[in-house]
């Protein structure tokens, strides 16, 4: 049965309407018949209504406890980079799977939750809707739809059910609490870090941990052929006019992989995050109209420019160079600079530029870290981290 444009109550007899009239209304004028409808459990405290809300707290607790494991993983785990006959190396490799597993049983465990509510606690009803098109919310749209809300809310009997509701909790707010965590520990350094004794490079490319020894040592290109303990250094007629290579940094104290300590360094200038940087040699006429940022216009050596690989946006690599465009691209999220004009970005989200290292070539003919600049460094953070930026 349908209500008229006659028969709507007017704003105070609303006001006076009970919250099961209002339903009722509510459910006729959207032109709803309610053939069937029973509460799922007539009689509180039954044994089948105690296991029923047992099940749905169990799985939301499944769902907390995951989600908190998974944040246990992200902190704690061994993500860093390590080789097979590192001892670390099995923690290393099943970082990310146990992140996909922790995280992936979270927001299961919660659908199930939602499922068993749906089947054990909403009313079992019936009911039949003719389909209309019709104008915007009036007051009797508005007071019978809270009417309605409110007694879904009493049929389904959870308002009561406390131990799902303390459950829920706790469930939506590990898995919201572990989302926020990793979704922004990836792109946070540590401001406080000891970085003179850590074995990285700062700001991607700066030698530290043995600047004390020998703070004026050169840093060369280095490309990487597949054996992190094969030292391949970079000339410039290594490159063809208008080709792009990743090369990272090496330097004589590095060694050749003759100790445990030269080895350590080995792997890590290859593998550490922000190191590789993009070595483009633009073609010649393209190289004459380049566009220099203020402070950096002798950063490049003739036709050859380097740029880091770490996207200002969100860290991930911009490993793609489009020579016809002379665009660099990052796949993750399709950020674009352009090569010309010292890496600005021209499309997608990146906000900065591409941080750009001073190149020269040495006496011995190879392509190395041009320390009349900054000591051969960034003069600007790379990536995302402004923590990396220099005190």
């Amino acid at each position: 049965m349908t209500v008229s444009d006659k028969d709507v109550p007017t704003k105070d007899e609303l006001d006076q309407m009970s919250n099961d009239e209002l339903v009722k209304l509510g459910t006729n004028l959207d032109g709803v018949e309610i053939i069937h409808r029973g509460e799922r459990y007539p009689e509180p405290g039954t044994g089948v209504e105690k296991r029923a809300e047992r099940q749905v707290a169990i799985w939301l607790t499944i769902s907390g406890i995951s989600a908190l494991a998974c944040f246990v993983v992200f902190c704690f785990n061994h993500w860093h980079f390590a080789m097979p006959d590192d001892p670390n190396y099995w923690w290393y490799t099943l970082n990310t799977p146990l992140l996909g597993i922790t995280f992936g049983l979270a927001i299961l465990s919660i659908g199930i939750a939602l499922v068993l509510i749906t089947k054990k606690f909403l009313p079992s009803e019936i009911s039949v809707q003719d389909r209309h098109d019709g104008p915007g919310s009036s007051d009797v749209d508005k007071a019978t739809i809270v009417a309605e809300l409110k007694d879904s809310g009493t049929t389904s009997t959870l308002g009561r059910r406390k131990m799902i509701i303390g459950s829920g909790i706790f469930a939506f707010g590990a898995l919201a609490f572990t989302g926020v965590i990793a979704a922004v520990g990836g792109i946070i350094k540590n401001p406080w870090a000891d970085r003179d004794d850590a074995p990285l490079w700062n700001s991607g490319w700066s030698p530290i941990y043995n600047s004390k020894e020998n703070p004026t040592e050169t840093v060369f290109l280095r490309r990487d052929v597949g054996d992190p303990y094969r030292v391949a250094l970079v000339r410039p007629e290594d490159l063809d006019s208008g080709a792009m290579e990743t090369v990272f940094p090496w330097r004589v104290s590095d060694g050749l992989g003759e100790t445990e300590e030269s080895r350590e360094k080995l792997v890590w200038g290859l593998r550490y995050v922000s190191n590789p940087v993009m070595l483009i040699r633009l073609r010649p006429a393209d190289a004459a109209n380049v566009i220099k940022r203020k402070g950096q216009e002798s950063f490049n050596y003739g036709d050859y420019f380097a740029y880091t690989k770490v996207c200002s946006h969100l860290g991930c690599p911009t490993s793609l160079y489009e020579q016809r465009t002379n665009r660099i691209l990052c796949p993750c999220h399709q950020s674009q600079f352009n090569a010309l004009d010292s890496a600005k970005p021209v499309f997608g989200p990146a906000a900065r530029a591409l941080a750009q290292l001073p190149i020269t070539v040495n006496d011995q003919g190879y392509l190395v870290a041009n320390r009349a600049h900054n000591q051969g460094n960034y003069i600007e953070p790379v990536g995302p981290a402004f923590w990396e930026r220099d005190s």
